[in-house]
């Protein structure tokens, strides 16, 4: 068989069919006996299991194998090759590749979520579903040529190479959740037309990062625990660059930057293996409790600055105003960027739609606020009653966070189990306090804006019971 001939078996109704190696399965009949599900089996559906199996252990077992070659039948033709890339004058052609079970918001730039039925499988995202979040095209860096710029007034300057970042700084390591600011966009687009990618719940991810203190970095280069007299920030530029040369850029303030509880890091590593090139190889900002888009990646300089970034992305993007603004009023110019998030929750199982049996009924999610606020209290209603939901320590990574007040950057996982009778509509709704107890808001219209940001109502799930 071809891989288009594959391709085309992508349901039950069409028969479901997976590629190993240069062996074709037929495993429609498997899939409503897969141990994690259908829906994680259906996640590979016309195409090959090795990106699914990578992220499993257990599929490295040779039982599993041997399990699978009962549905085999045939082989991919020998033809058939993992297409390469032609060399061509797109400048996305340099881009990596990626995991298949990403759901792609765009391909250029690439910008993808992963499935919200993976989302919270483990407390820490695998590196191959992080969401990405790009603007341009990746970079190709040379790690051995790399240097990072570090400058401010009166001609301070030093320039570190990769090697020099991860000697002479002390490593710091910390799990962080990083969010999009349209995480959720599509819910504000259902109430009015928004501009923006249609991210749905999966704009948001946690992993471990590694890297040098931006502190010490500063410190190293002179610059003082205290900013000068004013407001300061330090601004950030990035090696990815559109047609005319211009880098992405943020900022973020200087007090924030230089603050040793704010834990913002210049970060080589992430889950304990290099910055894979979509998330920033080989150096990123990482700010931790702050919007992802302050996060630079590939990072090539940090200024301190008596400004913010003059950057697009600083000064007229990622800023939030009220629902009766509309693009013929919009002056960027009136409203703060971005910093802080608010409080955010989800439910990632049941999806929207499902069909679901009777009985034991298990609902997932995730909850994070931004500025360290950790999550207190995640709740909810089904069927019009309350149902506390918490974390499940050593399940769900809820005793993993930071234990220090105020430096809670990382989500929490939550699980709930509630009976349900066949032939009920449920609907789920799910919403989180943080420390400071803000709560979020119960719907979308009143936090609607033109940009779709800062979208964290209540999350609603409707399901019917079989």
């Amino acid at each position: 068989y071809t891989r288009e001939e594959v391709a085309r078996h992508r349901t039950p109704g069409d028969r479901v069919w997976v590629t190993h190696g240069t062996e074709v399965f037929d495993v429609t009949d498997f899939v409503e006996l897969h141990p994690g599900g259908p829906e994680k089996l259906l996640l590979a559906a016309g195409g090959a299991l090795e990106p699914f199996w990578a992220l499993y252990a257990v599929h490295s077992q040779p039982h599993v194998l041997e399990l699978l070659r009962e549905y085999k039948v045939g082989e991919l033709s020998p033809e058939e090759a993992a297409p390469s890339p032609a060399a061509t004058e797109d400048p996305f052609a340099g881009d990596p590749p990626r995991h298949p079970a990403l759901r792609v918001n765009s391909l250029k730039p690439f910008n993808a979520e992963p499935p919200p039925e993976l989302l919270t499988q483990s407390f820490l995202t695998p590196n191959e579903l992080f969401f990405t979040r790009n603007h341009l095209p990746v970079p190709a860096v040379d790690p051995a040529s790399y240097r990072l710029r570090v400058e401010g007034p009166g001609g301070r300057a030093l320039s570190l190479s990769l090697a020099e970042l991860r000697g002479r700084f002390p490593k710091h390591e910390l799990t962080a959740t990083l969010q999009c600011a349209g995480n959720r966009r599509s819910e504000m687009s259902s109430v009015r037309p928004v501009k923006g990618l249609a991210w749905d719940i999966g704009a948001i991810s946690t992993a471990r990062w590694g890297g040098a203190r931006l502190r010490d970095v500063l410190l190293h280069a002179g610059f003082g625990d205290k900013a000068p007299e004013g407001e300061w920030h330090v601004c950030f530029e990035g090696l990815d660059t559109d047609a005319s040369g211009t880098p992405y850029g943020a900022s973020i303030p200087f007090e924030r930057a230089i603050s040793a509880e704010a834990d913002v890091l210049l970060a080589y590593e992430m889950n304990g293996q290099e910055l894979p090139r979509d998330h920033g190889f080989p150096v990123r900002v990482l700010v931790p409790g702050v919007v992802g888009a302050r996060s630079v990646k590939w990072l090539r300089s940090v200024a301190v600055s008596p400004r913010e970034s003059p950057s697009h992305w600083q000064q007229n993007d990622y800023k939030g105003f009220c629902p009766s603004v509309d693009w013929d009023t919009v002056d960027f110019r009136t409203a703060p960027a971005i910093q802080e998030l608010p409080v955010q929750s989800a439910i990632t199982e049941p999806r929207p739609g499902a069909a679901v049996p009777a009985g034991e009924l298990t609902v997932k999610g995730y909850a994070w606020s931004g500025g360290g606020r950790e999550v207190v209290r995640v709740s909810g209603e089904r069927r019009g009653r309350a149902a506390g939901v918490r974390g499940t320590a050593g399940k769900s990574g809820w005793d993993r966070w930071e234990k220090q007040r105020g430096r809670g950057w990382a989500w929490a996982l939550w699980e709930l189990q509630a009976p349900v009778a066949a032939g009920a509509r449920l609907d789920i709704v799910c919403k989180a306090v943080d420390r400071s107890y803000n709560v979020q808001p119960d719907t979308v219209g009143p936090i609607w804006n033109l940009r779709g940001v800062l979208s964290n109502a209540w999350h609603r799930v409707t399901v019917t019971v079989t």
